[in-house]
């Protein structure tokens, strides 16, 4: 097995074999969107492609040159066959630890983790699945409770369903007054939720497990599961598992096959591969780095700024005759409406121009935003390991003023987590009140 280790948004010349070339072969320039098609095992978040008005399904997990691996905005593990990938953000230590990821998972889908009273120096794949747990389980459950036709099968004198003549001549000859019968009902006690509950008891006994189920709307979501799984019993966890290889397919309950996956995963605890026969040689999980850091600074900036998403953006960016069309979602308004801003996990302070494709992406759209929502000025926030200064531009012939924020990403060598965790809390804020002093 061989291990390659690369930071993202960044190109590496590496001495590989023929064997492992061949494998990253199988990954390499291939839209993601084409792959997730083809492996399941591989989980990838965010799961539903452009809802954020990304091109997250557009986007290789790498690039593959001879010899030379290229990044973008992924992170993550991925493996194929005896080649294992691993994505650190390029703010990971020399020491391999990748806290700044650990700590975006955790501020964005999990913030109650940092209520632990202990601090521990490793930190592994297993607590990604961990950090998502209760963001994709009160996700799920937004949709309601999961309802699917079950089969139960009774020996009473109360039939009333479908009688099952083989099983009432082995149980009840001689006559005992008793019918064998099964009944088909639609009930909330069925193979996913099940599944849900195991995975909910299997987090309790973790150290930090409490910690995860922390949330108002997290632990009023356990309480309904817990209500509607009354057949519930440790002993079931195998048979749950395996009825639940099978990967949910409903028309309504869409999000629940994201937190199957999850729980599915974890249940495991044995890396990242399915224990079935699915013949799915790709498997693991990523993170887009864009999605995590638009996320994480709406928590830092949500006293000043409102952050839209598609779910809560209306805005249309034309209009004819009192017909709307061509939906907008900027990433922030500020809350007087004076500011349009957008964040940008790139490294705009290492570059000084872009091809115009490029460009586009990155200033284009701000302004166009501006203009839209009559705003003079404009910010781009993007996150760097060196001090750097605001960077204020004039747009030409105007009165109006884009500038890059940059957030300084703390880079000191330091093998507790808890303390990375202090360090990140001084620059948020750092970060706020320079945007308070530069606006």
């Amino acid at each position: 097995m061989e291990l390659i280790r690369i930071t993202d948004n960044s190109s590496k010349t590496l001495n590989l074999s023929e064997t492992t070339i061949s494998d990253l072969q199988a990954i390499a320039n291939i839209p993601l969107e084409n792959i997730k098609e083809r492996y399941p095992g591989l989980l990838v978040f965010p799961q539903s492609f452009g809802e954020y008005g990304d091109n997250l399904g557009s986007q290789y997990i790498c690039s593959l040159n001879g010899k030379t691996i290229g990044t973008g905005n992924l992170m993550g593990f991925v493996g194929y066959n005896s080649t294992e990938l691993s994505i650190c953000s390029r703010f990971a230590d020399n020491n391999g630890n990748d806290f700044f990821l650990h700590y975006l998972l955790q501020k964005t889908l999990c913030q109650y983790v940092f209520d632990l009273k202990h601090s521990y120096d490793e930190i592994t794949i297993f607590d990604f699945l961990l950090y998502l747990f209760p963001y994709y389980f009160n996700k799920a459950l937004s949709q309601g409770l999961f309802r699917e036709y079950r089969q139960f099968h009774y020996n009473d004198s109360k039939a009333k369903g479908l009688i099952e003549v083989n099983r009432h001549v082995q149980q009840n000859v001689p006559l005992t007054g008793k019918i064998a019968y099964s009944t088909r009902v639609y009930s909330y006690d069925n193979r996913i939720t099940q599944l849900i509950r195991h995975t909910i008891e299997y987090i309790k006994t973790l150290p930090f497990g409490k910690n995860l189920l922390l949330g108002q709307e997290t632990q009023q979501n356990i309480r309904l599961i817990i209500d509607n799984t009354s057949s519930y019993s440790h002993q079931d966890l195998r048979k749950v598992f395996v009825e639940n290889l099978r990967e949910i397919q409903h028309p309504y309950y869409t999000e629940y096959s994201s937190l199957q996956k999850i729980c599915l995963q974890i249940l495991k605890h044995e890396g990242l591969k399915y224990d079935d026969d699915t013949h799915t040689p790709i498997y693991g999980i990523l993170f887009d780095g864009a999605w995590l850091w638009e996320e994480y600074l709406a928590e830092v900036l949500q006293n000043d700024f409102k952050h839209y998403t598609s779910e809560n953006s209306n805005f249309k960016l034309l209009e004819h005759r009192g017909e709307r069309k061509q939906k907008i979602i900027p990433d922030y308004i500020s809350k007087d409406k004076r500011i349009v801003a957008d964040a940008k996990y790139i490294p705009l302070n290492k570059n000084s121009s872009y091809g115009e494709d490029r460009a586009t992406a990155i200033y284009y759209k701000t302004i166009m935003y501006m203009l839209r929502f009559s705003s003079k000025d404009g910010i781009l926030f993007y996150p760097c390991k060196d001090k750097s200064e605001p960077k204020k531009y004039k747009i030409m012939d105007t009165d109006n003023y884009l500038t890059e924020f940059p957030f300084m990403i703390p880079m000191e060598q330091t093998n507790i987590y808890n303390d990375y965790c202090d360090q990140m809390l001084k620059e948020e804020e750092r970060f706020t009140t320079l945007i308070s002093e530069n606006t």
